[in-house]
């Protein structure tokens, strides 16, 4: 199995150009990959919430709405799986939440613990974190998520002898990279054995992406910052 980390550039806000850089992937990918992974809330950007429900509650969507059936046809067209973060509107909560979409259909709707994505000093109740971190089969093989701040604060809670998919969004410096990139190496290995890490490219704030295959602590394979490619891992 082949797994592609997208370390593309979205926009806060632009469900239309992050659509169109998620199929320029896939189309990319096609016939490379079978599960294709993008970073946490890349559908509509990790800044795309005001903290304002009567707003957001209209930036975030459901997992059944019409942009997720957009997505889950464009995986039957190019016969590449996907794994993503979205803001997700569920009745009246919204979540910071990863989806993976296989051959058409949802196959996992993971929704963030830990609540580093919000501003939880203004935010009131309409903004809430998961609870289960339980995983999911794919082509037989057992995988867990974690989003972002989720392995910095329960790092416990995502232990597998298995494989875990890493989506983030941090925005470091590129001069403070090599110091971090070793952290989250280290904190992937109170997890997992191999963890795949993947970020976004953003301009507003300045995010320098990165996609990376982290082994027993250790970096096995990365992308290059600041730059739209994808890092494909054998497993």
């Amino acid at each position: 199995m082949r797994v592609g980390l997208a370390s593309y550039e979205c926009r806060n806000n632009d469900i239309p150009f992050n659509l169109s850089q998620m199929e320029r992937a896939m189309a990319a990918a096609q016939g490379s990959v079978s599960l294709l992974c993008f970073g946490e809330a890349f559908l509509q950007g990790f800044d795309a919430l005001s903290w304002s429900y009567e707003r957001d509650r209209d930036v975030a969507i459901a997992a059944d709405s019409p942009v997720l059936e957009r997505l889950r046809s464009m995986t039957v067209r190019y016969g590449v799986d996907l794994l993503f973060g979205y803001l997700e509107r569920w009745e009246d909560r919204i979540y910071s939440s990863c989806a993976v979409l296989a051959e058409g259909e949802l196959l996992h709707n993971y929704r963030r613990i830990s609540r580093g994505w919000k501003e939880y000093t203004v935010t009131d109740g309409h903004y809430r974190e998961g609870s289960d971190t339980g995983g999911f089969l794919y082509r037989g093989s057992p995988v867990k998520v974690a989003l972002c701040g989720d392995m910095w604060d329960f790092p416990e809670r995502f232990r597998t002898d298995q494989l875990l998919i890493w989506p983030v969004y941090v925005n470091f410096p590129l001069d403070a990279w090599r110091r971090y990139e070793a952290e989250y190496a280290e904190q992937a290995r109170l997890a997992a054995r191999r963890t795949l890490m993947v970020n976004s490219i953003s301009r507003e704030p300045v995010s320098h992406g990165g996609a990376f295959s982290f082994v027993d602590g250790k970096t096995e394979k990365r992308l290059p910052l600041d730059t739209e490619d994808i890092l494909i891992v054998e497993l």
